[in-house]
């Protein structure tokens, strides 16, 4: 989805933005744990490149 964002340099500039949401159950899977491996997809997904190293 294409959304409006503030870049780095602070101009307004159109992004695609997609939301990734991870559901765990907590007696399991530590929430912490579940962040890692969302932030690791995240990343991922960021800079597809990454995956061949």
């Amino acid at each position: 989805m294409k959304k409006p964002v503030v870049g780095a340099d602070g101009e307004l500039a159109v992004a695609t933005v997609m939301s990734v949401t991870l559901s765990v159950d907590h007696r399991v899977i530590d929430g912490a744990l579940g962040a890692q491996l969302l932030q690791a997809i995240v990343d991922n997904l960021e800079n597809p490149m990454l995956m061949l190293a």
